[in-house]
């Protein structure tokens, strides 16, 4: 490898660590990143149920987030496969790429070191979403220890205890989640460096500029930020007593 290829790998490790550590951080620039924001509803929506009986709603919820999470480690399994395949296929692709321009070749090995670094990021992300996949599986049967109504209300502090272990156990899961989503994402910048290092450094810094905005500066963050219902928005109260002419307890003015 060239001095080229190392300085673009360092710069790729580091932007990495640093994004990591910003995100740990509560704010930037004054704004709260949207995974911050996220462990804020997710606190709420715990507690919210610690006011129904009926939590078929959390169940399905903690469900759609395990499904997800194992899709992703579904995919990550799939993409180590495809990396030791295109490792059985090295002559082809060098011959692909030699005819390509702007494309620095370094040989088999260099190629192969590349594909094997690629594995090893798939594989960090698919260990991610495993453990995330168990994490949500705690979190689901931590989730059963929730007292009901009637419990929660006459022991209020146990209550908020028991949503309080749920509540960290879903965060650090989401957390995890977010790593090997992380690494996905950064992998697509790690196909640069099969061009030259300087496309390696250049799409790991547009892809690290897409997530930060993202975090910070995007629409479904301030969809998360802004709690308020519009200025425009006009509520009715809703009368119990009296039925609409359609037959339905909601009032017309809704």
């Amino acid at each position: 490898m060239t001095t080229a290829d190392y300085i673009a790998l360092a710069f790729f490790a580091c932007v990495w660590m640093g994004y990591s550590w910003l995100l740990k951080g509560r704010t930037f620039f004054g704004r709260t990143s949207l995974t911050h924001a996220m462990t804020e509803r997710r606190r709420e929506w715990i507690y919210n149920s610690l006011r129904r009986d009926l939590k078929m709603i959390d169940t399905q919820i903690m469900a759609g987030l395990q499904n997800g999470t194992a899709f992703f480690a579904s995919t990550s399994i799939f993409a180590i496969g495809s990396c030791f395949a295109l490792l059985g296929a090295t002559e082809k692709v060098d011959a692909v790429f030699a005819d390509l321009p702007f494309v620095f070749h370094g040989g088999h090995a260099v190629f192969e070191m590349k594909v094997g670094g690629l594995a090893a990021l798939f594989g960090y992300a698919f260990f991610k979403f495993g453990w995330s996949y168990r994490l949500f599986n705690y979190c689901t049967i931590l989730f059963g220890s929730i007292p009901m109504l009637r419990d929660a209300e006459s022991d209020v502090i146990a209550a908020e205890r028991a949503a309080e272990r749920v509540i960290r156990m879903n965060v650090i899961a989401g957390s995890n989640f977010n790593e090997g989503l992380r690494a996905i994402f950064l992998s697509i910048g790690y196909l640069g460096w099969f061009i030259n290092p300087y496309v390696f450094m250049l799409t790991t810094a547009i892809v690290i500029f897409v997530l930060a905005r993202r975090q910070f500066f995007s629409e479904a963050r301030l969809a998360i930020m802004d709690a308020g219902p519009p200025s425009n928005l006009h509520l009715s109260p809703v009368r119990r007593d009296m039925p609409s002419s359609s037959g339905s307890d909601l009032s017309e003015g809704l």
